[in-house]
């Protein structure tokens, strides 16, 4: 027998109705908190990053493709990984059927991690994915946006996420959920966690490339499409754990 409240349809009339006034203030205020990202001050982006992508080598600005906006998802795929985190995989899900609307709106998109491009391509195939992929392995990138830190970083603590400072770590100290998504992901554990994910957003007006916007950890949620549909389920995010996994993998013996 459920222990869930049951009603009549008027009673859940009635409640569903003091729903949408919390639901209506909700999108206010997620519109307000667009607007103040908006209104950001730009920063001139001065340095001359480099990227590896399926058309040869290119330029931050070259990301733009002819546009006047980008968006870069920080994909966690580093070097050693064999495949891609599998919770920026099951985000990236989403974004075939969403680039093709951004680049018909004036922003770029791309995804952006330190992998060798051809590891890359080779998931990206792999998942039936389409969209722009880059590899940053080369260059500063990641570091500059703090979404990879280097080895000498993890052992001090001397690294920034999320707009907070780090702290050093052993594999000993590492959290069961990182060891778990490092044997999806093919990676040691200590190797995977110097990858994280993130979004940044970058302008580019009279020729001259601003960084306008970073986000990270929980800030990604609404990128994740299917806790959206999870939050509107009858028993919502129901989990324990990590459960999840490559979409060509369930019904497979973990």
């Amino acid at each position: 027998m459920t222990t869930h409240a049951i009603g009549t349809r008027d009673e859940w009339l009635k409640a569903r109705l003091d729903l949408l006034k919390a639901e209506k203030e909700l999108t206010r205020r997620s519109d307000e908190i667009a607007q103040r990202r908006q209104a950001l001050p730009w920063v001139r982006v001065d340095k001359d990053y480099r990227f590896d992508t399926d058309k040869g080598g290119a330029t931050l600005k070259d990301l733009f493709r002819g546009r006047s906006q980008l968006l870069v998802y920080h994909f966690m795929f580093g070097p050693d990984y064999k495949a891609g985190c599998i919770s920026c995989s099951s985000i990236a899900d989403g974004f075939n059927g969403v680039f093709v609307h951004l680049e018909n709106h004036d922003v770029a998109f791309s995804a952006v991690s330190r992998a060798p491009l051809a590891k890359l391509q080779a998931f990206r195939q792999r998942m039936g994915w389409s969209f722009p992929w880059a590899s940053s392995q080369a260059g500063d990138f990641n570091y500059d946006f703090n979404v990879s830190i280097t080895e000498e970083q993890q052992r001090t603590g001397d690294n920034e996420y999320n707009y907070s400072r780090g702290h050093a770590m052993t594999r000993a100290e590492l959290p069961p959920v990182a060891i778990q998504n490092a044997a999806q992901a093919g990676s040691e554990p200590a190797a995977y966690v110097r990858e994280r994910p993130g979004l940044s957003a970058f302008v580019l007006e009279n020729g001259v490339v601003y960084h306008t916007y970073s986000t990270y950890a929980r800030g990604l949620d609404g990128l994740w499409g299917m806790y959206q549909w999870l939050d509107r389920a009858p028993k919502g995010r129901n989990e324990q754990g990590v459960w999840w996994r490559h979409h060509d993998k369930y019904g497979q013996a973990a």
